[in-house]
């Protein structure tokens, strides 16, 4: 066969090896996405990432997913964390989810928010999960494909923190409208952004802005911001990157009660406003 030259490794290359290559049929880029349930109807996909871990990124999940649901809309919550899933918890739902010849149901909260989670079908909830990459993006394909969300209106997809193998697996087979990126104000907040940025720019997927979580906690007494974590350098990274700041959170005692408890469609996130209104003019 003749060598593609455009290969690194041109002098080696195979007609099996060259089948996922850019550069095969013409240069067009392989597609990877996922068909959808075939009886469900999702109209957005939305999703929430994080460079790193602990900032709130299932917190802010739940609070778009919850307002959009206290406006009306038809909403689901697909919980790609599949190593520390959450979302369940603060939802008040469990498993085992059931399922027909049309797919997996998923389990609706309180609020009607539709949830599919890998805690929906294990046996112990409390069980660590032990699987290696491929599992896990698999199953969260899986999640895509064959769970039966019925007719949405927004999908948020809370993703594992960083850019391995989940990330890459949503963007690639799923048909994400745009993600939220969560951050907290740390000195080292900007170079995780830019990680999660440049990521979503190599899969093309637009990043519709940043949400600060623990930006201050406000004193119960006198009602003064206390910057537990230091000042924000958030301003810095928006203006460098041209990105919208979509919201700036503080550490609310209560909410985390109700997420706890189970009652996470209770909470009122005031915070989220511009958030919500980039999402709806999708």
């Amino acid at each position: 066969m003749a060598e593609n030259k455009e290969c690194s490794s041109a002098s080696s290359c195979s007609r099996e090896s060259c089948e996922g290559c850019p550069s095969h049929n013409g240069g067009a880029p392989q597609n990877f996405q996922e068909e959808a349930n075939p009886f469900s109807s999702v109209k957005k996909v939305i999703g929430v990432v994080s460079g790193k871990g602990g900032v709130g990124k299932s917190f802010v999940t739940a609070s778009l997913a919850s307002a959009m649901r206290r406006q009306g809309y038809e909403v689901g919550i697909l919980d790609a964390d599949i190593t520390g899933p959450s979302i369940p918890k603060m939802f008040g739902v469990h498993g085992p989810a059931e399922g027909s010849d049309m797919g997996l149901f998923p389990i609706p909260g309180q609020d009607g928010t539709k949830i599919m989670s890998l805690n929906l079908l294990v046996e112990d909830e409390e069980s660590p999960v032990v699987w290696r990459g491929p599992i896990i993006a698999s199953t969260v394909k899986q999640f895509w494909h064959d769970v039966y969300w019925g007719d949405l209106d927004y999908l948020f997809v809370d993703m594992p923190p960083g850019t391995g193998d989940v990330p890459l697996t949503v963007f690639q087979s799923l048909p994400v409208d745009g993600i939220v990126i969560v951050t907290s104000p740390q000195e080292l907040v900007q170079l995780i952004v830019k990680k999660a940025i440049n990521m979503a720019g190599m899969m093309s997927i637009p990043v519709l802005g940043i949400v600060e979580n623990y930006s201050f906690l406000r004193c119960p007494d006198c009602g003064k911001e206390i910057k537990i974590f230091g000042e924000s350098h958030l301003e810095e990274v928006s203006d460098e990157l041209k990105l919208p700041i979509l919201g700036k959170m503080p550490l609310e005692p209560e909410y985390a009660k109700l997420a706890d408890e189970g009652n996470f469609h209770k909470v009122e996130n005031l915070y989220l406003e511009k958030a919500l209104e980039k999402i709806k003019n999708l």
